[in-house]
C-alpha cells in the first residue's frame, strides 16, 4: 500500500499512448491521396487493421509495474531464473509468489502457467519458459518460442482476461537473437488478434531501452498504421511468416507421421524412398525427409515417389517465394496489372489481372512471375477467384503459353486447390481457342474453372459492382460494345 498522498509506482495501461496514437498525429492531409492510390497495389499478409492496432501498446518500462489483468514472467524450467524481469516481479509481488511457484512443480519450455499477482497491480502472472538458442537447432527454438507466446495468449483467452503485459520472453541468458525473436513475438500476437481479437482489449509490449529500437523497427511490418505504411513495410517481411496462426513452418524438416506409428506405410509411398530412409529406422517418428541430394538424383532418374516429388516442389516454391520477397519489384507493381479488390457473392477474395497493362515484350517476365508469387502467396491460402480483363489487349500483351505453363508448375498446390473461378472478360475468338488448347493439352484441372464473360453485366451477377475496381478503359469498351449498363459506375483511379 502506498503512503497516503504518495503517487503509485504502478502504471495504468489506459494512461499509455497506443501504437497508432503518435503516428496519427504526424499524418498530413497531403498523404491521403497517395494512400488511396496504394490501395490497388499488393496487400501485405498483415494488412492495415485499425481495430487491431487500437489494442497494441509499446511501452519502455518494467513489466512488473503494469496495472493490467496479467503480466508475463520469463523464467527457466524450475521457475527460479534470476533475470531482471523475474527479479523485479518477485520483488514487487512479495514472498507469497515463491511459495505458490513451488506448488507448480516447474514449467516446461514453451508452456505457460498461471499464478496470482499478489502485491502487483496485475491480478495474475503468466509464467513461461523460453528456449535456449543454438543455431543448428533453430527450427526447434522457433517453434518453442512461438509456443510461449501462443500459450500465454491462449491462457489469457481461457481465463477471460482483458489485457496482457508481455515482457521480452527471450532472455539474454538464453542467447536468442533479439530481432529473430521479435518477429515471432509480433506475428504470433497479430495472428491471435486476427482470430480471437474480441477476447482481448489490450496487449502491451514492455521493453527495455536495449529492446525498444528493434520493436519500433519491426512493429510496422505486423501492425501497419496506415495503408501507406503497410505497403512501405511489405518488402521487409521475412521469407518465413509462419502459418495462419504465426507458427513457423519449415516443410523440409517436418516429421512424416503415419496413422499407425511403427507400422509400415503404404507401399506406393515407400518405393522411392525406402533405400534412403532405411538407415534412419522404420519407426514413423524417425522418418525424416532423407538426403536431399539423393532425392534430386532420383528425380532425374524418375524413381522418386509422389510424396517426395511434392516435397521437392514445395522446396522449389519456397525458394521462389524467398526471392520474391527479397527482390525490388516496384517496376512490376507500377504497371497495376495485378491487384486485390473486394469479394464475390460467396465471400471469396477477388484478384484482378489487367491484360492490357502487361507489356510482355518490354518487361522481365521472371520478375513478373516473382511479383505474382509475392502478391498471391497469402491470398491463395483461402478460396479466391481471378478476373482477367482481356479487353483491348494486342500482340504485345499476350502472355506466352510457356510462361503460363512455368507459372502453373512453380506455384504451390494451394493456388490450384483454392482457385474457385477464373472470369475471362471480353474474350476474343482467338483467345478462347488458345485457352482451350492450353487447358486441354498443357495443364489439367483448370478448364472447368474458366468462365467466359462477354459483358460487365454478366460479371456483376457473380461479383457485385461495388466489390471490383474497374479500369476506365474497360468500362468505356463495355459501354460501347454492350450498351451503357453501369457505365456511370465510378472507375478506380489511376488504373
Amino acid at each position: 500500500m502506498d503512503p497516503l498522498g504518495a503517487p503509485s509506482q504502478f502504471v495504468d495501461i489506459d494512461s499509455l499512448p497506443g501504437w497508432s496514437d503518435a503516428y496519427e498525429v504526424k499524418q498530413l492531409d497531403s498523404h491521403q491521396n497517395s494512400v488511396e492510390k496504394a490501395q490497388v497495389d499488393v496487400r501485405s499478409p498483415f494488412p492495415y487493421r485499425k481495430d487491431i492496432n487500437a489494442k497494441i501498446i509499446l511501452w519502455k518500462g518494467d513489466v512488473a509495474l503494469l496495472n493490467c489483468t496479467a503480466i508475463v514472467n520469463t523464467s527457466n524450467e524450475s521457475l527460479t531464473d534470476k533475470n531482471p524481469v523475474s527479479e523485479s516481479i518477485f520483488m514487487h509481488a512479495g514472498p507469497d509468489l515463491k511459495d505458490e511457484l513451488q506448488k507448480l512443480k516447474g514449467c516446461r519450455t514453451g508452456e505457460a502457467k498461471l499464478t496470482k499477482g499478489f502485491n502487483l497491480a496485475a491480478r495474475f502472472i503468466i509464467h513461461t519458459v523460453g528456449p535456449k538458442y543454438k543455431s543448428r537447432y533453430r527450427t526447434a527454438a522457433e517453434s518453442s518460442l512461438y509456443s510461449c507466446y501462443r500459450n500465454v495468449l491462449q491462457l489469457a483467452k481461457e481465463q477471460a482476461m482483458c489485457s496482457v503485459g508481455f515482457c521480452v520472453i527471450n532472455s539474454l541468458k538464453r542467447c536468442y537473437p533479439l530481432e529473430d525473436a521479435t518477429h515471432i513475438a509480433l506475428r504470433t500476437v497479430r495472428r491471435f488478434l486476427e482470430i480471437h481479437g474480441e477476447t482481448l482489449e489490450k496487449v502491451v509490449f514492455a521493453v527495455s531501452e536495449l529492446e525498444e529500437a528493434t520493436y519500433q523497427k519491426l512493429l510496422p511490418l505486423y501492425f501497419p498504421r496506415s495503408l501507406e505504411e503497410e505497403i512501405q513495410s511489405l518488402p521487409y517481411l521475412p521469407a518465413d511468416i509462419g502459418n495462419a496462426e504465426g507458427e513457423p513452418v519449415v516443410p523440409e524438416r517436418q516429421i512424416r507421421i503415419t496413422e499407425k506409428p511403427g507400422a509400415p506405410d503404404d507401399a506406393s509411398d515407400e518405393e522411392g524412398l525406402e533405400a534412403d530412409l532405411s538407415f534412419i529406422g522404420s519407426h514413423a517418428f524417425a522418418r525424416m525427409e532423407g538426403d536431399v541430394d539423393k532425392q534430386r538424383r532420383l528425380i532425374l532418374q524418375g524413381q522418386l515417389s509422389e510424396a517426395a516429388l511434392q516435397k521437392q516442389h514445395q522446396r522449389n516454391y519456397n525458394r521462389w517465394l524467398c526471392q520474391a520477397r527479397a527482390e525490388d519489384l516496384s517496376d512490376i507493381a507500377s504497371l497495376k496489372a495485378l491487384y486485390q479488390t473486394g469479394v464475390d457473392n460467396c465471400g471469396r477474395t477477388v484478384m484482378v489481372v489487367v491484360g492490357r497493362n502487361i507489356p510482355v515484350t518490354l518487361i522481365d517476365m521472371e520478375k513478373a512471375l516473382l511479383y505474382f508469387i509475392h502478391v498471391m502467396d497469402h491470398i491463395a491460402v483461402k478460396e479466391y477467384v481471378l478476373v482477367y480483363f482481356h479487353t483491348l489487349t494486342n500482340d504485345y500483351n499476350q502472355l506466352d503459353s510457356n510462361f503460363l505453363k512455368k507459372l502453373y508448375d512453380v506455384v504451390d498446390a494451394k493456388y490450384k486447390r483454392n482457385l474457385k473461378a477464373l472470369y475471362f472478360v471480353h474474350p476474343t475468338f482467338r483467345s478462347k481457342v488458345s485457352a482451350w488448347f492450353f487447358t486441354t493439352f498443357t495443364v489439367s484441372g483448370l478448364k472447368d474453372k474458366i468462365h467466359y464473360v462477354e459483358s460487365l453485366q454478366q460479371l456483376f451477377t457473380a461479383i457485385p459492382p461495388e466489390q471490383i475496381d474497374l479500369p476506365p478503359f474497360v468500362l468505356e469498351y463495355d459501354a460501347r460494345e454492350n450498351g451503357p449498363y453501369y457505365s456511370s459506375y465510378p472507375p478506380s483511379p489511376d488504373l
